[in-house]
């Protein structure tokens, strides 16, 4: 990778923390559930059995939430289609 290429890295990083910020804030206005699913999972790197617990809901709904909000997530930040990210 070319340095200058290298350089820029950290700055694209912090646009798209800016951007997914932004995004998690709009999906908490429609659906705060869904966007303290994806501040659990994501961040806080809990498991979907763990992120029920917490949030006192069955395991399939946090399933449903994570898939919805990932897909919702991609189309706000303008990822639009493409890769299917990991569970």
């Amino acid at each position: 990778m070319p340095l200058d290429e290298a350089a820029s890295l950290p700055q694209e990083q912090a646009a798209n923390l800016v951007s997914l910020d932004d995004a998690l804030k709009a999906l908490a206005a429609i659906d705060p559930r869904q966007s303290e699913v994806v501040e659990l999972r994501f961040f806080g790197g809990m498991s979907i059995e763990e992120t029920a617990e917490a949030l006192k809901v069955s395991p399939a709904t946090v399933s449903l939430d994570w898939t919805f909000a990932r897909a919702w997530l991609r189309k706000e930040m303008g990822g639009g289609e493409g890769r299917e990210a990991d569970d």
